[in-house]
């Protein structure tokens, strides 16, 4: 990518949205500078509205490349759109989004420092007492199904068990949003069954607002209140919306065979299908 600076966010006005949405974005754009030296923007995203309401489960599907991420990062305060408004429970979003968490779809763990060092980490950062960061993640370890094991390094872990530490480390500073991008994509099928089943155990019990990125339409509609399909990029946008009224509790395996559900999988994949066929055909041709 050019060196070229990033283009200044365009000046709005906030106007203010209705406390019970956890996030809100409207006419979000975002351009970056083009592989070319002339001046020219790529539109990554543009124009995109995206409401999560307090306590909803969402998740963001669509091609490889289209942007999910890139919404992901506007909602954490990472990324400065280069126009449009986005709000946190009614209040404009000026920097990082300190009500929400972040797990990452690579490996977040230092190598150097234990399981239980790992999860204490943000709470160290906050300036948390030691002793209280110390109980407060030995408890969420546990509740991840890690007690006796806070010893241990991350090497010493097998892949869903970091993907545990992971979980336990973003949510004891208690997020009141939570931000997932592809969390379980690198791991087996049935770890990553379970770590799904796990981390809707965990939100029925907090309730915060989720909002998630997947390639896959079965994790998608298994886990979700609402499935947003994004179009193809360059300048994707939102396309369609599903409510999924799929009855909670969920178990994401058995789910996945009832009749219903085989039902919204095809009309949702209907709707998604030919961005899919786009975006496939958009890098085969840059390859």
């Amino acid at each position: 990518m050019s060196s070229l600076p990033s283009p200044s966010p365009s000046p709005v006005t906030f106007l203010p949205t209705p406390h019970a949405l956890a996030l809100h974005m409207e006419d979000v754009s975002c351009e970056f500078p083009s592989n070319h030296r002339d001046g020219t923007t790529y539109c990554a995203v543009d124009r995109a509205s995206l409401d999560v309401r307090d306590g909803e489960f969402v998740s963001i599907v669509g091609p490889t490349g289209c942007g999910k991420s890139t919404l992901l990062n506007v909602a954490a305060g990472l990324l400065t759109p280069t126009s449009g408004r986005v709000g946190v429970f009614g209040e404009p979003l000026h920097g990082t989004n300190a009500k929400a968490g972040y797990m990452f779809q690579g490996e977040s763990l230092l190598p150097w420092k234990t399981a239980l060092e790992n999860v204490m980490l943000g709470l160290v950062c906050r300036k948390e007492e030691p002793r209280r960061a110390a109980q407060i993640s030995r408890s969420w370890l546990a509740r991840v199904g890690l007690q006796g094991f806070e010893d241990r390094y991350p090497h010493q872990l097998s892949g869903g068990m970091r993907k545990r530490v992971a979980l336990a480390q973003m949510l004891a500073l208690s997020p009141r949003i939570i931000l997932m991008d592809e969390p379980f994509s690198a791991l087996d099928v049935q770890t990553r069954q379970l770590m799904e089943n796990e981390l809707l155990d965990i939100w029925a019990g907090e309730r915060c607002s989720v909002l998630f990125v997947t390639h896959d339409l079965e994790e998608a509609i298994a886990m979700s209140d609402r499935v947003v399909v994004l179009s193809a990029g360059p300048g994707t946008r939102p396309i369609a919306e599903f409510d999924i009224p799929l009855a909670r509790p969920r178990d994401v395996n058995e789910i996945r065979l009832r009749p219903e559900f085989q039902r919204l999988h095809a009309e949702i994949w209907d709707a998604m299908k030919s961005e899919v066929l786009k975006g496939y055909e958009q890098t085969r041709r840059a390859a």
